[in-house]
């Protein structure tokens, strides 16, 4: 297959030159010629946004950086999703649409050099006529390929395909500062059959967040079939996220082994009314996590984004299950170790009137830190700052821990609010700070914080 060479078409790598319009040409030559392979030799190459077409592979030679342009204007404005919702955005800094047999490859470099987007997003948020670019989205494509790049300072989400099907990617070097907002790793969104392996991801958001959309989505496409191994996540509000935004369904996850440290949370599930769709048939194991705050979140009573304030969100009262309803069920955990845990060794709580149902712990191994710094384990009203604490879970049924140790935790080791058939098999406290017992449970009726609270 015939090879483009960027600097052929005019690019010149001395890290000044713009060189968008020779990048974009070597890119429509081969898609006129019915694909090929576009070349990047090394050099620093300054470019805004590049759209991609189909059956090319965009290569990085070591030595090769693509420097995105910090210009607003750089970024057409085109139609694709943000944070879920369909709306006019800035194009990514790589982009395409409806495209198929597309890759990027090569052991160069994106760099976003997204300082100023952050600090409008902080200090300006009015200057920002529409959000941010991502560094690489595509959107409604057929088997897209990422292997082997080193990706840095992404303006807000760093991998974000959407509506893609047959996605694989492989040896991502991802980075971005830990301060950095929403500039999470790698988000597939309403995509079917993706790989993801081998990626080591230090990020100022979630790490991998698996999303299908809001309630504000006219199309409620699933995002399933998705597979996450061999990874290492450091930071991050979350090592592997599923939602908030999954209104079109999760399902059919698999997560093994990856090695979680200081990620605020470990595995975290997290949705609210009015969002609607199931979260089903996840499996977690072989996991290894040092220095997190929590290692397992399943929260139905998530308050971040749009309305997330509103009663409706927090009402701890029963109200009728409708679409809107979300749920979680079937989702297991095993060989999993969780070492110097802040808040708590896990929070499942569902809704009052959607019980989350059929979860299992098996062969959990959690060791709580010394000095624990505390920590609100989940975004949820009422909820307040915890440290050295067991398991807390509300509102379940069908909870199974085998073999489960926690260590050096306060109080019961297991609290449950309103629970049901929630079986403790071979499981044990260690090196607690007095006698306390394993399982406790209560009932407590509904009840709800005041307006202030709220």
């Amino acid at each position: 297959m015939r090879v483009y060479d960027i600097t052929d078409y005019g690019a010149v790598g001395d890290g000044q030159t713009l060189s968008t319009a020779a990048i974009q040409s070597a890119i429509d030559a081969a898609g006129a010629a019915g694909g090929g392979t576009v070349f990047v030799p090394a050099g620093t190459y300054v470019t805004g946004a590049i759209f991609m077409k189909s059956y090319i592979e965009l290569n990085l030679s070591p030595g090769a950086v693509l420097s995105f342009s910090t210009n607003p204007e750089h970024y057409p404005v085109v139609s694709s999703r943000w944070e879920g919702v369909l709306q006019e955005v800035h194009a990514s800094c790589i982009f395409g649409q409806d495209l198929e047999n597309i890759a990027i490859t090569g052991s160069g470099k994106l760099d976003g050099n997204g300082q100023p987007w952050w600090d409008k997003k902080r200090n300006a948020p009015e200057e920002l006529e529409y959000p941010r670019p991502k560094l690489i989205s595509f959107d409604g494509c057929r088997r897209v390929t990422l292997r082997d790049l080193n990706l840095v300072n992404s303006p807000s989400w760093t991998v974000n395909p959407i509506r893609c099907q047959d996605v694989t990617i492989d040896n991502l070097s991802i980075w971005n500062p830990a301060d950095s907002p929403n500039t999470d790793g790698i988000d597939p969104e309403s995509c079917r059959n993706v790989r993801i392996s081998n990626c080591h991801i230090d990020v100022g958001d979630d790490c991998i967040a698996i999303k299908a959309g809001t309630e504000d989505t006219a199309e409620r496409i699933s995002c399933e079939n998705i597979t996450i191994v061999n990874c290492t996540m450091v930071h991050g509000h979350g090592g592997v996220v599923l939602g908030s935004e999954m209104s079109g369904d999760i399902r059919n996850v698999t997560i093994t082994g990856c090695v979680f440290q200081h990620t605020d949370r470990g595995i975290r599930l997290k949705s609210r009314r009015g969002r609607g769709g199931i979260v089903e048939d996840i499996r977690i194991s072989n996991i290894v996590m040092d220095d997190v705050l929590c290692p397992f979140i399943l929260n139905l009573y998530y308050f971040c984004g749009p309305r997330g304030k509103d009663k409706y969100v927090w009402d701890k009262n029963p109200y009728p299950v409708t679409e809107e309803t979300p749920r979680f069920r079937r989702i297991h955990f095993a060989n999993i170790t969780a070492r110097r845990v802040h808040a708590a060794a896990g929070f499942l709580y569902g809704l009052a009137e959607q019980y989350i149902s059929e979860i299992t712990f098996d062969h959990i191994d959690i060791s709580m830190a010394e000095n624990a710094i505390p920590g609100v384990p989940a975004m949820m009203t009422g909820i307040r700052e915890m440290n050295n604490r067991g398991f807390f879970l509300g509102n379940v049924r069908d909870i199974r821990f085998h073999h489960v140790t926690i260590e050096n935790h306060e109080g019961p080791a297991i609290h449950v609010e309103n629970g049901e058939r929630v079986v403790v098999e071979h499981c044990e406290s260690r090196n607690t700070k007095q006698e306390e017992m394993l399982l406790e449970q209560v009932t407590v009726p509904p009840s709800n914080p005041s307006e202030e609270e709220a």
